[in-house]
């Protein structure tokens, strides 16, 4: 007997599954065109801006990969974030588990279990985390890729900031992205045109 994929049988999936494809293809042409620079500049000095606000003992931050704004070289540019202590996750696949390591803020050290670039420092639990975001509603809820990562971080540490990092055009109507019971509200989230 024949399977259904998953996706096909719950709607909710199919319709993350298709905006992630469309948002990842059009942060791709984003990164490429002559707007780049300029949204790029801005997004670090927000970031920078709202890290700066929030006051953290340790910044939580991800090691950038497929496109993503790079969260940790705009922090590392900017000398109000130059004594925050900082951490990487390090993802395992089995079971789904992520952790922070404190990080000297060097090149990567090692890939985690899902090929992402980490650390090998002692685990630590950030007060401040900056989450990248495919996509972002207003209501602060994010499209990830889909592996559930973050949301059982943030749901294991609730006393924990959550920053989202995402490019303005990454908005998602509200009517056709609806929140689920395991999708974890952000605390704001910034994009080159400010802090949401």
């Amino acid at each position: 007997m024949n399977e259904a994929p998953a996706a096909a049988l719950d709607p909710a999936r199919s319709v993350r599954r298709d905006l992630r494809r469309r948002l990842l293809a059009e942060r791709e042409a984003f990164i490429a065109a002559p707007a780049f620079g300029a949204a790029s500049a801005a997004l670090s000095q927000a970031l920078c801006q709202v890290i700066v606000e929030l006051e953290p003992d340790c910044v939580g931050l991800y090691c950038a990969f497929r496109s993503e704004f790079n969260a940790a070289a705009a922090l590392a540019a900017d000398p109000r974030c130059a004594d925050f202590s900082l951490a990487l996750p390090y993802a395992r696949r089995t079971p789904k588990a992520m952790e922070f390591r404190r990080w000297d803020g060097g090149a990567p050290a090692l890939a985690d279990e899902c090929g992402i670039g980490s650390c090998d420092g002692a685990v630590v639990v950030p007060d401040v985390v900056v989450v990248p975001c495919v996509g972002f509603t207003e209501a602060g809820h994010r499209l990830g890729y889909g592996g559930g990562y973050y949301d059982r971080w943030l749901a294991a540490h609730p006393q924990a900031t959550a920053v989202g990092v995402a490019w303005s055009f990454a908005e998602i109507d509200l009517a056709i992205f609806a929140a689920q019971p395991h999708d974890i509200a952000l605390a704001v989230v910034v994009t080159e045109r400010g802090v949401r």
